[in-house]
């Protein structure tokens, strides 16, 4: 595999190539977690268009360009510097062929996804939380072209199913961490969410799926930290036939099995939030 990034050509903000083509996509329900039952109409609107409807869900809120960065690699090259820090172990990278996947990931720590892209020239859009394009570390997700993303909103999980079929369609990826939060134990993988998960899934079912998982070790010299990532083979996914029961049963158990966690059938962000209830008050 090439160590250098490649060409990046001038991006104009029209249609994906064959735009017109573009399988329908399945919505999201913002409130729970059942199949969704209508589909969207292909992606129609210009890149140009949805950067402008950015503006109008997000008030206040810069967004850069999700999926087409500009800066994402100059940003990532920067950041292999990590790598004196991080020792990243990258297992199954050659089980991605060249062109657009879905990536699908355990949630251990903040760094995760920086962990994978750090040691492959990949260009990952990952979903991000709307939350953190409002702190002072949004600089980071602009460069690195994220698609943020307004829990429980419809209009806002549409809009980023819009933007992230204009990333597949230029080979890009699309990550993707379906626990919602960090885990609150690195032993345990949590219920998935299937709100946006389904969707993108269905959405694109001939993209090929991915599960990706990290573990964490320390090492004592030199000090750094040791990062196992794992990448699966593609997912034996029919979007077309399968339930979203279905789909989801083969993800959680190709992140369990690849990442060798337990699963827990709960949300962690609930774990997380009785944990917090338990903690005597200071």
């Amino acid at each position: 595999r090439a160590d250098t990034p490649p060409s990046v050509g001038t991006q104009e903000d029209t249609l994906p190539p064959g735009g017109g083509t573009i399988a329908p996509m399945a919505s999201p329900n913002p409130s729970s977690d059942p199949t969704p039952d209508r589909a969207l109409d292909p992606p129609t609107r210009a890149y140009g268009e949805l950067l402008a409807e950015a503006g109008a869900l997000y008030p206040g809120v810069r967004v850069g360009r999700p999926g087409r960065s500009r800066a994402y690699w100059p940003t990532i090259a920067a950041m292999r510097a990590l790598r004196l820090r991080y020792a990243v172990d990258m297992d199954g990278a050659d089980r991605v062929a060249p062109g657009p996947a879905i990536l699908i990931g355990n949630h251990i720590q903040f760094i995760d996804p920086v962990c994978v892209v750090m040691t492959e020239w990949w260009r990952v859009s990952a979903f991000t939380k709307l939350e953190w394009f409002q702190h002072r570390g949004s600089l980071f997700f602009r460069l690195m072209g994220q698609i943020p993303l307004r829990r429980g909103d419809e209009a806002s999980t549409e809009w980023a199913m819009q933007v992230s079929r204009y990333a597949l369609a230029e080979g890009g990826r699309i990550g993707l961490y379906p626990e919602g939060t960090r885990s609150p134990d690195p032993r345990t993988l949590h219920k998935l969410h299937k709100r946006v998960m389904i969707p993108l899934i269905q959405a694109n079912p001939d993209v090929p799926v991915h599960v990706v998982t990290t573990e964490y070790t320390k090492r004592a010299a030199p000090r750094r930290i040791g990062v196992r990532v794992r990448v699966s083979e593609p997912l034996r996914l029919n979007a077309r036939t399968m339930s979203s029961d279905e789909v989801t049963d083969v993800v959680r158990d190709a992140l369990v099995a690849l990442g060798g966690q337990t699963y827990v059938d709960r949300y962690a962000q609930d774990v997380k939030s009785e944990l917090r209830e338990a903690r005597p008050p200071k």
